[in-house]
């Protein structure tokens, strides 16, 4: 007897020198702490809380370099648990490229990563490969957004939602998109994907489109955030749209099928509130209604600017020479920032740049290509 002993006793030494050397708290441990610390009697002044937070998990999160403080403001809940698999989802995605790192990052951001099996992360990690082409797309991926890929525990959703998506015509472009901007979409039931895809068929045969499978693919690929907002929202802004911009129905189709589709993931009520700010600057300043429908045409993100942001660029424009006649022309102007546009202008003015010669084209362009400009205007006005 006293030999048997003496086994359990070895086997139990090597196991905690095992876990020692990996510097991570067993599982089993963190049950049997946690029952423990429950038999406490709750009677006495120093009663532990109902529902304590895991200490050995704490102690592995720390090791492992996660932080623990933003884990608890993330998903406080995850912490409480008396069974997670830290250790196995850290192994794994070590085996997928992520470093020490990165791995912190994506458990400090998403703590709900820890409560997955090997399994779920498999069948899931093949699934996303069927889109990307290497481990490391998807580490980055996971690195700047943890949440597209862990948030979603139904792998056969995603799967189906997948094989949907490309039986649309979506192209893996799109689908990379929809999956670290919009992945609440693979979260949706297939159904309600389908739903918003009838939609769009619908409205493109009601406006007198052609091709409806395609009209529906234009707009999800223009707007990748479609798919998580609801139909009701979508026809509205449509039929706002049509009715504030007094639109025939080809008008309406081709604003759609361009850039208009960029706008209708918006509140119905922001979209209003913006028109409406819109129109009422423009016309305090003297412009007509076809100016107004002109420029939200040609620039319907205009309409994603607020009011005071919006009244500060146009004045910044204006007090630097620029007409309206020349905004309404080039309205992607009004896509920089106010500090960005200042500054041009700024630059501009003291090399004698003539707008209305000229027109106003190099505020309408990047960095680099208006650093370069501004060299040759320089070299020109020392000459």
């Amino acid at each position: 007897m006293a030999a048997v002993y003496q086994v359990k006793a070895l086997h139990g030494f090597c196991q905690f020198q095992i876990f020692r050397s990996l510097k991570l708290v067993p599982v089993q441990l963190t049950s049997v702490c946690l029952q423990r610390r429950l038999c406490i009697d709750n009677n006495g002044p120093n009663k532990p809380p109902a529902n304590p937070e895991n200490e050995s998990l704490l102690e592995n999160l720390n090791v492992m370099g996660v932080d623990v403080q933003m884990a608890r403001r993330r998903q406080p809940g995850v912490l409480r648990k008396v069974f997670t698999n830290e250790k196995g989802v850290a192994r794994f995605l070590q085996q997928k490229g992520a470093n020490h790192k990165v791995i912190a990052g994506i458990v400090s951001r998403y703590p709900r990563a820890i409560t997955r099996s090997i399994d779920h992360l498999e069948q899931r990690w093949h699934l996303w490969r069927n889109v990307f082409n290497t481990d490391a797309e998807i580490v980055r991926i996971l690195d700047r957004s943890p949440e597209s890929f862990f948030r979603s525990s139904d792998n056969d959703n995603l799967k189906k939602n997948i094989d949907f998506l490309i039986s649309l015509g979506l192209n893996t472009k799109d689908l990379h998109r929809l999956l670290t901007t919009a992945p609440r979409t693979f979260s949706n039931s297939v159904e309600l994907n389908k739903h918003m895809v009838q939609l769009l068929e619908n409205i493109c045969l009601e406006l007198g489109g052609r091709n409806p499978e395609e009209f529906a693919k234009t707009v999800i690929s223009r707007n990748v955030y479609i798919l998580i907002r609801s139909t009701k929202r979508v026809r509205s802004n449509i039929d706002n749209l049509r009715e504030s911009l007094k639109l025939s129905n080809s008008e309406l189709l081709a604003l759609l099928q361009g850039p208009g589709a960029e706008i209708l993931d918006l509140s119905n009520e922001y979209l209003k509130k913006n028109f409406n700010s819109l129109q009422q600057k423009m016309v305090e300043l003297g412009c007509q209604e076809d100016d107004i429908k002109k420029l939200i045409i040609s620039y319907p993100l205009v309409l994603y600017i607020g009011l005071e942001t919006l009244s500060s660029k146009i004045d910044c424009l204006l007090e630097g020479g620029i007409t309206m006649e020349q905004i309404v022309k080039k309205p992607k102007v009004l896509d920089y920032s106010t500090k960005n546009i200042t500054g041009r202008l700024g630059e501009l003015h003291k090399v004698g740049y003539d707008f209305e010669k000229n027109g106003i084209n190099i505020l309408d362009t990047s960095r680099k290509r208006f650093v370069a400009k501004m060299e040759k205007l320089n070299a020109s006005s020392d000459g």
